[in-house]
């Protein structure tokens, strides 16, 4: 049997019904929603928004921004390698110094955001910087600084300031990496040019005390073969401790080069003891002796003098060679960070929007109109029914 039917329910027809009878109400209610909105919203204050844009440096073993901060090609690979881990780190770093406490700091100071805010403390403008601002990275690559303010001119001349300040602090960063390597190798030049000087006025006081004694030419052949190994020794000692500064003992450069100094040093014990001796433990000395047979006590001496100022010779040479390649890279002079789009004043406010929201506010009006209505209508009809 079909139930029967309540009169206080409504079929769609009657809705829509009672919706029609109330259509006035209905559209005034949305008229006055709508003009209310757009006149609320024109009244309020206009926030602008304004983008610069950088592009991220190519990732690669010989680009970037530690590209200048190695002696050699070899020392490079292994600093990227162990201090950034990142597939992406030129990207990597340039967002971080975006966000950084640095570069907050940095803007509030240049354009008194404390002030502009109206903030008590400087760590309340620090927040209300980091609301006002983004960095997103897109996917080809490009960063945008978007930068929030009611005024356009002044939007615009904070996203541009952060792109001014990004590439002055990598700069500077970059450039003080590569003065630390300079001044730590220039010192060791220094150092070295020292003893050889010292070392050139030995052999000048031994040589006029002795009468200038001459060695034979295969004495001499050995010396000078012995002094380079040895200088060549030394100028790796330097280098790996140069890349001691950023890897560590188990690294693959830093392996190879104490196995290539373990060789070297094998080869001069071998020149000076002879295969047994290289082959000992124990056999290695901090210095070495070339092997004179019949050789006078004097010309023993002189050879020993002469050996010592022909590895000091070398060492300067070979430091001399990273200095100079040490102080074109410090100088180069490679933009970091290129800027693609430089931030322009806005035209258009971005909040409020006054005919979207005038637009919502009318829709919101007439399901509130309708549900109103039809409620109105329900409970007249309950009220009827409950007096019949």
């Amino acid at each position: 049997m079909n139930e029967p039917k309540d009169h206080n329910e409504l079929s769609l027809v009657e809705y829509a019904f009672v919706v029609w009878q109330r259509r006035w109400t209905i559209a005034a209610l949305c008229i006055v929603a709508t003009a209310v909105t757009f006149g609320v919203n024109k009244l309020l204050p206009k926030t602008y928004q304004s983008t610069a844009t950088v592009l991220a440096p190519k990732e690669g073993p010989t680009s970037g921004f530690l590209s200048g901060l190695a002696p050699s090609a070899g020392l490079l690979q292994q600093v990227v390698g162990l201090s950034l881990q990142s597939v992406t780190p030129n990207r990597d770093l340039l967002l971080s110094v975006l966000k950084s406490g640095t570069m907050m700091d940095a803007v509030v100071n240049r354009f008194g955001l404390q002030e502009r805010y109206r903030l008590r403390y400087r760590e309340d403008a620090v927040k209300r910087l980091q609301q006002v601002t983004s960095v997103s990275l897109t996917k080809e690559g490009v960063i945008a600084v978007r930068v929030e303010d009611q005024d356009p001119s002044v939007a615009a001349q904070m996203a541009n300031y952060y792109l001014e300040v990004l590439d002055r602090l990598v700069t500077q960063y970059t450039r003080s990496e590569a003065g630390r390597h300079r001044g730590f190798l220039t010192e060791q030049l220094a150092n070295a040019k020292v003893d050889l000087d010292a070392a050139e006025e030995s052999l000048r006081r031994f040589q006029e005390q002795n009468r200038a004694i001459v060695l034979q030419e295969q004495t001499k052949g050995a010396i000078d073969a012995a002094a380079r190994l040895k200088g060549e020794v030394i100028a790796a000692e330097v280098q790996l401790q140069v890349l001691r500064n950023f890897a560590t003992e188990a690294n693959p450069e830093t392996v190879a080069l104490r196995r290539r100094i373990d060789e070297m040093n094998r080869q001069l014990a071998q020149m000076q003891y002879g295969e047994r001796a290289a082959r000992a433990p124990g056999g290695s000395r901090s210095d070495f002796n070339v092997p004179f047979a019949k050789v006078p006590e004097v010309g023993l001496e002189l050879a020993r003098l002469t050996r010592n100022l022909k590895i000091l010779e070398t060492l300067v040479t070979l430091l001399t060679q990273q200095v100079e390649q040490a102080r074109l890279v410090e100088a180069k002079d490679v933009p970091v960070v290129q800027g693609l789009d430089r931030a322009v004043a806005a035209e258009r406010p971005i909040r409020p929007r006054s005919v979207v929201n005038a637009a919502i506010a009318g829709v919101v009006a007439l399901f509130a109109g309708v549900f109103l209505a039809l409620s109105r209508d329900s409970l007249k009809r309950r009220t009827t029914a409950r007096l019949a």
